[in-house]
């Protein structure tokens, strides 16, 4: 399993480690991930995805996973992320049809 956010796409980034000396050694910094379900108010259904804290708090601050993954771009979600996309267009298409 990557260490990448489902939703964000949010990586392992690389660093240093300064000492007192100024000595540089490589290091990296690990996104924060989360395992978290999350509530899908067009499909009625909860999804599980591992996510960082950071995404975790968006969902709380846009409303949703709804409008999280219709406003992402293809590129940083997931698989599993794109299905629920689509799903969640399709059902919105379908309300707004009938």
């Amino acid at each position: 399993m990557s260490r990448r956010c489902e939703l964000t796409g949010v990586g392992p980034m690389v660093g240093h480690n300064v000492s007192h000396s100024n000595i540089k050694t490589k290091r990296r910094f690990m996104p924060n991930l989360v395992a978290a379900s999350v509530q899908s108010d067009a499909l009625g259904q909860t999804f599980s995805l591992r996510i960082t804290n950071a995404a975790l708090r968006t969902l709380d601050f846009k409303g949703g996973l709804d409008v999280v993954l219709l406003k992402a771009k293809d590129e940083v979600l997931s698989s599993k992320a794109l299905k629920i996309k689509r799903q969640v267009k399709a059902k919105l298409a379908e309300q707004a049809a009938a």
